[in-house]
């Protein structure tokens, strides 16, 4: 008899024991098949140490944080007016005041080798890390093998920025597992990437080393050299405010997604349906109407070709109005301080 209640317990206890072992191999990651296979393939494609990546991936350690903090981006639930709050403020210009005060030369030689404006490149860095302040305390390679293998979505996406990574790591000479960056992986003063770091970042001070992680001059010549990469028009208006005049307009109108934000109307063809540009523009520009949603109503803009330049670095039209607008008041801002200065030192 009692044998025969072995017997029937067994696939219970099976059971038990299986889904244990299931819950050990979602916390060790090189004990997972598709882990494994990654390291695999990724090491005999780059001709990269098995033994050794698997070591990384067998010390990994899976970020529920990180889960957390991409399952909410601020853009997704903020409205304008309370995401304008966070970024447009005086405390962040005064600090791009003495950003511009302290990297003067090589603001200026960004903007003269890329065509990018000054208070541009550094209203990107002071709305991703507050000037180098604030760059991230999440550890990027745990990061992107968090997001790779137990992430909700854009699994293959972080998959391939973890191959850049390492491969950035070998080429720039650091060790991955001690670097740090922000839940999805983006790093240094401007907060690149991998992939974005590969392909964009300049030695901008001539030095050897393209370092994003502690030296202004090659960020900002890197934000600059982004820019450009992307299309950046110098000398071109960004956006403009508009009014719209009927519900054809209306229904353009592109709000906080991700898709339509690149220009695909004349001005000409928007002026058609109903919108109107405060400020007069060619009529065969391209651009696409914003709507940015306050609490109990929305405003209209129309954003041109170095508006969707700005949306490359994030994707989101929010994003791309807080750094123009950040901009504007830096460079008012750093204006009024030269003069101050001349009128104290004549």
């Amino acid at each position: 008899m009692k044998k025969i209640i072995i017997l029937i317990l067994a696939p219970a206890i099976l059971l038990v024991t299986l889904t244990e072992e299931a819950g050990a191999d979602r916390r060790r990651y090189s004990d997972r098949y598709e882990v494994r296979q990654f390291v695999r393939e990724f090491a005999a494609e780059q001709q990269l140490n098995r033994a050794e990546l698997l070591g990384m991936f067998r010390r990994a350690k899976r970020q529920q944080s990180v889960l957390d903090a991409i399952s909410r981006p601020a853009e997704r639930k903020l409205t304008w007016t309370d995401y304008r709050l966070i970024f447009v403020t005086d405390d962040r210009a005064m600090g791009g005041v003495k950003f511009w005060q302290e990297n003067g030369q090589a603001l200026h030689d960004a903007e003269q080798k890329y065509g990018v404006p000054a208070e541009i490149i550094v209203a990107i860095i002071g709305v991703e890390t507050r000037y180098g302040k604030t760059t991230g305390a999440y550890p990027v390679f745990d990061s992107l093998v968090t997001l790779g293998f137990d992430g909700e979505s854009r699994k293959s996406f972080f998959r391939s920025e973890l191959k850049s990574f390492l491969l950035l790591a070998r080429d720039e000479q650091f060790d991955p597992t001690q670097a740090k960056g922000s839940y999805a992986g983006a790093m240094g003063i401007p907060q690149f990437i991998a992939s974005s770091y590969r392909a964009y970042a300049v030695d901008f001070d001539g030095d050897g080393k393209r370092d994003l992680f502690a030296n202004p001059t090659d960020a900002i010549g890197s934000v600059a050299n982004y820019f450009k990469r992307h299309g950046w028009q110098a000398g071109e208006t960004i956006v403009v405010p508009a009014r719209v005049e009927t519900e054809e307009a209306k229904a353009l109108a592109v709000g906080r997604g991700r898709q339509g934000l690149k220009p695909t109307l004349t001005v000409a063809e928007l002026v058609a349906t109903g919108v109107k540009p405060d400020v007069e523009l060619a009529k065969d520009k391209v651009a696409v109407l914003i709507e940015l949603e306050k609490v109990d109503s929305s405003e209209y803009w129309l954003g041109l070709k170095n508006f969707y330049v700005i949306t490359r670095y994030n994707n989101s039209s929010m994003y791309s109005m807080a750094v123009h607008q950040l901009a504007q008041q830096i460079k008012q801002s750093y204006a009024l301080a030269q003069k101050s200065a001349v009128v104290a030192n004549p």
